[in-house]
């Protein structure tokens, strides 16, 4: 495929991720829907890197590392996310999930000692500033409906451990951990959190035989798990992270606009503001320099 094709699919299939998790929602525990969906995005990814002669075997501190991008960026993120989505839109969660990026450079500058320049400053400024301004209409409603802000603080809350996740992989690749070895194992140890979360609130162990529970499960594992992570990293190999990081102004683009289609989510003038913003910011972040 040549880079554009990459670049489109890998957008479209993240993109599209938001609205897949809603067809999880409703009978099956978030914490089993997860737990499911990371079993089989693990198996696939540890038979793809075992064909390939990817290295699996580590120490066991190493894997106390991958133990802990595995908690946060294939397990609490999720679960917070699945549970946001019970109470606002897919679209608006993946705006709130936008402000990633943002975060992502200022732990880095905080962890790693990163730069910080007045654009990533800026970017900042509007990116916070943008997302505030699509849930102006969502503020006005919580009188009426109080689990709205629950949406909202579980999206901040799935934003600030895959942030947390993404330094854990940071600090992995700095020890030698190959990005498919991390990957795999982050799996594999995030479905077996999500399943202990699930054990300890006691949630009922189910699954739901409808077709749209099954489609989107396997969506989420597949396409949206497996097939985006290795068309993204070609892409990444490919091109440079500089253009591939730019799929991360789109995505939020692509899950709004299934959103508007599929869940009826209502524009206002503000909120079309503020999602404007929030993705200039998201745009500047990716402009910030994209190591």
């Amino acid at each position: 495929m040549s880079s554009l094709t990459l670049f489109v699919v890998t957008a479209i299939i993240w993109g599209a991720t938001w609205l897949a998790i809603t067809g999880q929602l409703g009978v099956v525990s978030p914490a089993v829907s997860v737990t499911y969906r990371f079993v089989i995005a693990a198996a696939i990814l540890m038979l793809w890197c075992w064909q390939r002669g990817v290295p699996l075997r580590f120490p066991w501190r190493t894997h106390l590392g991958m133990a802990g991008q595995g908690a946060c960026l294939f397990s609490l993120n999720y679960l917070c996310i699945y549970v946001a989505e019970q109470y606002i839109s897919s679209g608006l969660v993946a705006i709130l999930f936008s402000l990633l990026a943002v975060l992502n450079v200022l732990a880095a500058r905080l962890l790693f000692s990163a730069p910080l320049t007045v654009r990533t400053v800026l970017a900042a400024v509007l990116g916070i500033g943008g997302v505030t301004l699509m849930f102006f209409p969502e503020f006005g409603m919580m009188n009426n409906h109080p689990e709205v802000l629950r949406g909202i603080a579980f999206g901040v809350l799935g934003a600030l451990f895959a942030c947390a996740g993404n330094m854990m992989a940071i600090h992995n690749q700095r020890t030698d951990v190959p990005v498919w070895s991390g990957a795999a194992w982050g799996m594999v140890y995030g479905a077996a959190i999500s399943a202990l979360v699930g054990l300890s609130i006691g949630v009922e162990w189910t699954f739901d035989a409808r077709p749209m529970y099954i489609i989107s499960l396997l969506y989420l594992s597949v396409l949206g798990t497996v097939v985006a992570f290795l068309c993204y990293l070609t892409l990444l190999k490919r091109e440079g992270a500089g253009f591939a990081s730019y799929i991360n102004v789109v995505v939020p683009v692509v899950a709004l606009l299934l959103s508007t289609l599929f869940e009826g989510y209502q524009w206002t003038a503000i909120a079309a503001v503020g999602a404007t913003l929030a993705l200039v910011g998201n745009f500047l972040t990716m402009r910030r320099g994209q190591r």
